[in-house]
């Protein structure tokens, strides 16, 4: 029973899979423009931010959604399959829940937020006025 149900979901992400990227790309927002200057701050500012997502996930797709919405250079990193950037995320967050938006401050300290309500209310406080 237990692999039936497994063949199940797998079978459901395989077939959902390509339908919510392509539900992604054809909605996702224009990002807001900011002055040449602004915009480099910003993506100054990004190069400490990391987001670990499965490529699929919805809450991942909600958040990178909100980047595109706020012209944000963010790095992502797909942590669904078994490696080292899966493991980074285990140990460095505790869990490999996703998405994860790894920030480090300037003196190197980092914090790990998950929950994607989370990290967009971050994301609008930290960067939609700049």
């Amino acid at each position: 029973m237990k692999t039936f149900i497994r063949l199940f979901f797998r079978t459901l992400r395989t077939v959902l899979g390509p339908v919510m990227l392509l539900k992604e790309s054809l909605t996702r927002p224009k990002g807001i423009v900011r002055p040449q200057a602004a915009q480099k701050v910003v993506d100054q500012q990004c190069q400490s931010l990391v987001l670990y997502q499965y490529q699929t996930c919805p809450f991942c797709i909600k958040v990178r959604q909100e980047i595109s919405r706020l012209s944000l250079n963010i790095q992502r990193i797909d942590a669904q399959h078994e490696g080292p950037d899966r493991q980074a995320l285990l140990k460095g967050g505790g869990q490999t829940k996703v998405p994860c938006l790894k920030i480090t401050d300037k003196a190197g300290k980092t914090q790990w937020l998950y929950d994607s309500e989370k990290i967009i209310a971050y994301l609008r406080g930290r960067f939609a006025s700049v």
